[in-house]
């Protein structure tokens, strides 16, 4: 293994410089608020404010699989919110969501807003609110939401520990590349595992755990999340594979993949949906021939 320059903690950890890599800038070891800064609110009674990564795109696939089943109360305006930037610590998204991680929901379909912030909590509201894609009956409940929360669980080892070492840091430290790496692999195993023995995760039907876990592992087996699918050997998982395009195959998850995207084709990316035509109307490479 190679070695790495020495280092002693101190007895109390302090933010004495910026670090993090790619996301320095955003970086702090606090909470709140660092501006003043209102969010926008549309016409429909779900506001969305949320980014095209893998957990903003959980809760658009959802929403646009609801539309698709005739929904008309999932209608929604999902804005972008370009954490790049921080606008995920303006006054108005802190107060949706005091964690400052995107993406953050609010309904107005009521006499008061409700506000709802992580993604596993926005997919069971859903899910309960239009009664679609979480089973009612018990056995077949409980394995969903079992599988829901190991994505949940699973996430900082592929997001916070994979990605950030393998793509993001400023330096290439093998022991944590290896250590991430391996637990990336090895819940890719547990998926593939799963899936050789169910269609869908949690059963013989489609369901919100699903919805959770395709932008994650169908993003590292057929998108390139990281740029890692030739390192992580992403072919050997043939039932991933298999079910991940099994999922592309469904127009309400295409769609949901561009909202809020800005990367990849022009014509994949939607940069804030406020009605179903914008898909057809408002992508990047529509909006660049209408200049």
């Amino acid at each position: 293994m190679t070695d790495t320059q020495d280092y002693t903690p101190p007895k109390v950890w302090s933010w004495t410089k910026p670090n993090g890599g790619r996301f320095e800038n955003i970086n702090r070891p606090t909470a709140g608020a660092t501006h003043e800064k209102e969010l926008p609110v549309g016409r429909h009674p779900l506001q969305l404010y949320s980014l095209g990564t893998p957990n903003g795109v959980k809760v658009t696939i959802m929403l646009e699989e609801l539309l698709a089943l005739g929904h008309k109360g999932a209608e929604y305006d999902a804005w972008l919110i370009k954490i790049g930037d921080g606008d995920q610590f303006g006054s108005g998204f802190v107060a949706a969501n005091p964690n400052s991680k995107i993406p953050a929901l609010v309904d107005r379909s009521g006499p008061n807003p409700i506000r709802v912030f992580e993604t596993g909590a926005i997919l069971m509201y859903l899910a309960e609110k239009f009664g679609e894609f979480l089973p009612t009956e018990r056995a077949t409940r409980a394995e969903c939401l079992s599988w829901l929360f190991w994505q949940m669980g699973s996430t900082p080892y592929v997001g916070g520990g994979f990605g950030h070492f393998y793509a993001y840091a400023p330096v290439k430290i093998e022991y944590a590349i290896d250590r991430f790496a391996m637990e990336t692999k090895r819940l890719l195993d547990v998926l593939d595992r799963r899936l050789a023995e169910s269609k869908y995760v949690a059963g013989d039907a489609y369901t919100i755990a699903d919805i959770a876990i395709f932008p994650w592992y169908g993003g590292l087996v057929k998108f390139g999340s990281y740029g890692a699918t030739e390192f992580l050997a992403a072919h050997e998982y043939k039932n991933v594979q298999r079910w991940t395009e099994m999922l592309y195959e469904r127009q309400a998850v295409k769609r949901g993949r561009m909202v809020n995207r800005l990367s990849g084709e022009p014509s994949s990316q939607l940069h804030e949906r406020h009605d179903a035509s914008d898909f057809d109307t408002k992508t990047q490479d529509k909006l660049a021939a209408a200049n």
